[in-house]
């Protein structure tokens, strides 16, 4: 297929290869991957600026994406990819084999330099997000070795998926805190202010008065943020909320973990959570209809969610819906109900579901969020369980809603009602703002 690319691809293209580093702030659906591929060809074969690419992917992106959309234009044939998985003699193997491209996930980022001395001289970051924290394993120890690279791009859609704090290390990957101050420390005394607290101790922290706009304008050139609504035709998008009420049952025991932290369910079984966050995913676990006990068995505590995605299903008449879970339990109440649902392992199953061969697709937004092409497989997605992490909520709703697309993308969110459910909704809602801000700034 001939690549014909679009204004704003073409300027894209240009700024990557007359940039050494560059923070590329794409939609999800205007085409990253074939913009970079592009680049990257041009860099290697034409302008002779590079010799050998390392891309650091989420690893289902790993195993095929980038692949698959270098198979897929002419003009990128001639690039030779070598992709670093599987067991660690395989891995090796990889490393070792002659080629253009070296696509790994972030997982193995460490594994790698602490094997292999580092022989490439550009570096693509693809969700760049996920090394948001500066006290990651995978962030220090690709920071040892960023000076190694003569150029280095990075990727995402959502770099502020909660808070500008979450910019500093991204920044650091492209200018080595040139922009943003050399440590995080000092980025978040310039910029930042205690937020919540509990005596000494902080445990948040927010913008000071203008520190958004200053931020946005120090990293201004070497960062560009490109939104979908302006650059594509995109199809209609329905957002709908599908209340479900909880039995009575189930909403007892779930006044009781908030009140008490602990759910006593007969023969010596219960249910504890001693932390906010511990709380919130029993909570979560109530409101989807089963949750872990303290032995690790399910209790199953309702079907309202599972009817509803029946009723759902049912309605769509006979066409493909892609299913976002919770919990692992959550998989098991669906499949009891709708024994013919898939759950999505692999290039198999993402193939399968592409080709229109599975009338129920199950993921997780942590396993199926980032660079998969699912948009040819169905145009529906059902949120049976949400997830607090925007990053993941919109990067899964990608998956569907994206340039390709040839009908209107339904997301329906079964939201169980006076429960968190709603608040998670509304956080995710909350967090776009901030979001939206940044990414306008940098446009």
């Amino acid at each position: 297929m001939d690549f014909k690319p679009y204004a704003y691809q073409q300027r894209a293209i240009d700024i990557i290869e007359s940039h050494p580093f560059y923070g590329l702030f794409l939609d999800m659906g205007l085409g990253k991957t074939v913009i970079t591929l592009t680049a990257i060809e041009s860099l290697i074969y034409e302008q002779f600026e590079v010799s050998k690419v390392l891309i650091i992917a989420p690893k289902r992106v790993a195993e095929s994406t980038w692949q698959d959309e270098a198979n897929k234009w002419n003009h990128l044939s001639s690039l030779r990819f070598s992709t670093i998985l599987g067991d660690a003699e395989q891995r090796a193997e990889a490393y070792n084999a002659d080629a253009d491209i070296y696509v790994i996930n972030r997982e193995n980022v460490e594994w790698l330099f602490k094997s292999f001395p580092c022989k490439w001289d550009m570096l693509v970051v693809d969700e760049s997000s996920s090394f948001k924290n500066p006290s990651s394993v995978r962030f220090k120890v690709l920071k040892r070795m960023l000076p190694h690279f003569r150029r280095r791009i990075i990727l995402t859609g959502t770099p502020t998926s909660n808070t500008l704090m979450d910019l500093w290390s991204q920044m650091y990957i492209l200018d080595l805190g040139e922009r943003l101050e050399k440590t995080i420390t000092s980025y978040r005394l310039k910029y930042f202010f205690p937020d919540k607290r509990n005596q000494y101790v902080i445990y948040s922290y927010k913008p000071s008065k203008g520190a958004q706009e200053f931020i946005t304008h120090r990293i201004s050139d070497i960062c560009m943020s490109m939104k979908a609504s302006d650059y594509l035709t995109l199809p209609k998008k329905v957002v709908n909320v599908v209340p479900v009420i909880l039995p009575d049952e189930a909403k007892q025991m779930y006044k009781q973990m908030v009140i008490d932290q602990v759910v006593g369910l007969g023969d010596s079984e219960q249910i504890t959570a001693l932390q906010a966050a511990t709380v919130s995913n029993k909570l979560l676990q109530i409101s989807n209809g089963s949750v872990y006990t303290d032995d690790g068995g399910v209790k199953i505590v309702h079907k309202e969610k599972v009817h509803v995605l029946e009723e759902i299903i049912d309605e769509s008449g006979g066409q493909p819906v892609l299913v976002f879970y919770g919990f692992r339990h959550d998989v098991q109440a669906i499949k009891e109900e709708i024994p013919d649902a898939v759950e999505l392992d692999g290039k198999e199953t993402l193939d399968a579901w592409n080709a229109g061969k599975i009338r129920v697709l199950l993921a997780h937004p942590a396993s199926a969020g980032y660079g998969l092409n699912m948009q040819s497989g169905g145009h529906i997605v059902v949120w049976y369980g949400l997830t607090w992490s925007l990053e993941q909520y919109q990067q899964a709703n990608a998956r569907l809603y994206r340039q390709g697309q040839d009908k209107p993308v339904i997301i329906h969110h079964i939201v169980a009602k006076s429960t968190i459910d709603e608040k998670v909704l509304q956080a995710l809602r909350m967090k776009k703002k901030g979001q939206d801000a940044l990414l306008d700034a940098v446009k």
